[in-house]
């Protein structure tokens, strides 16, 4: 029992684990090619594909984790003046709109993941497929589709007692 809430508490944070280990090498390999360059004159050639995959990642499994901590960047001063219903609106509304953008991203993205598989296209010093480096795009999409989906869920149907009763 206590290795399967290890186990689902690690799927849960994937994108959290990935995103993490994608920023520390970013950082680690950007800092080496800088010594590496500057002081040693003996550049890393492979380091920009190493740091496009790093990035890639690093953006969208990390929004799928903000998403899922609530660390995305909302302005609600307008929103939190209105009245309970209209919050509420607003929020379904907004709500509809990410996931239309998502699901258009998703959609967009799984086309680039195939079109680079289709034409086999590689990074040119590690060979590295590109799909592989841009697959992050659809899955971090539908990550954060699911994400977005648990916590609207959650603070549309745990804040209503709150908001029916304040003003």
């Amino acid at each position: 029992m206590r290795l399967k809430n290890k186990i689902l508490k690690l799927l849960i944070n994937i994108d959290l684990i990935i995103s993490g280990i994608s920023l520390i090498l970013l950082v680690i390999i950007t800092f080496l090619g800088v010594i590496m360059r500057y002081f040693f004159n003996n550049p890393f050639v492979w380091q920009e594909e190493i740091q496009l995959w790093c990035f890639v990642w690093v953006v969208f499994f990390g929004a799928s984790a903000a998403f899922r901590s609530g660390s995305h960047v909302a302005i609600e001063i307008l929103v939190d003046r209105l009245p309970p219903f209209l919050k509420k609106a607003v929020e379904i509304f907004g709500y509809l709109a990410v996931m239309f953008v998502l699901f258009y991203i998703m959609i967009h993205g799984s086309r680039l993941v195939n079109q680079l598989n289709y034409t086999g296209r590689t990074t040119n010093v590690l060979d590295i497929p590109y799909p592989i480096i841009y697959s992050a795009l659809p899955i971090g999409c539908v990550l954060m589709m699911i994400n977005c989906t648990i916590v609207k869920f959650n603070t549309l149907f745990s804040k209503n007692i709150d908001m029916e009763g304040s003003e």
